[in-house]
C-alpha cells in the first residue's frame, strides 16, 4: 500500500470523484527501480457504481480525469483495475501484475552506463 503524499492524494481524489465501495492504491515505484519514496508508479483497484454500463476504456478515462494533475506531474505510470460492485462481488481477485526487472542498470548487472569508445 502507498502511504506517501502522492498516494494519499490519489486516494482522496478517487474517493471524491468515484465514491468507490473498494479502493486500493499500491505504490509500485520500487518494482521499477525507483529510489525509496519515489512515488512515480502506482496501481489502483477501483470498485464503483459509476462504472456501471461503461466499457473499460471509459472507466479508465474517469480515473485519468480524476488524476489529471498527478498524471501531468509526478505520476509517471498508472495501472488500473476498474470494476462495478457486481463484478467485484462475483470475482474479487485482482489479475497478477507482471514481474519487473528493476532498473536498466540492475538488468545489465554492471552498475555502469554503457560507454562509447
Amino acid at each position: 500500500m502507498g502511504d506517501g503524499p502522492l498516494a494519499r492524494a490519489i486516494r482522496a481524489k478517487l474517493d471524491a470523484a468515484l465514491q468507490p465501495t473498494h479502493l486500493q492504491v499500491l505504490d509500485e515505484s520500487s518494482r521499477h527501480g525507483g529510489p525509496p519514496g519515489a512515488e512515480t508508479h502506482f496501481a489502483v483497484v477501483v470498485v464503483s457504481g459509476r462504472f456501471a454500463g461503461l466499457p473499460p476504456l471509459q472507466r479508465h478515462r474517469l480515473v485519468h480525469a480524476a488524476l489529471r494533475a498527478e498524471l501531468a506531474g509526478p505520476l509517471h505510470a498508472l495501472a488500473i483495475v476498474a470494476r462495478t460492485p457486481q463484478q467485484w462481488e462475483s470475482d474479487p481477485r485482482v489479475p497478477p501484475r507482471p514481474p519487473f526487472g528493476g532498473s536498466k542498470r540492475e538488468r545489465r548487472g554492471d552498475g555502469d552506463s554503457p560507454r562509447k569508445q
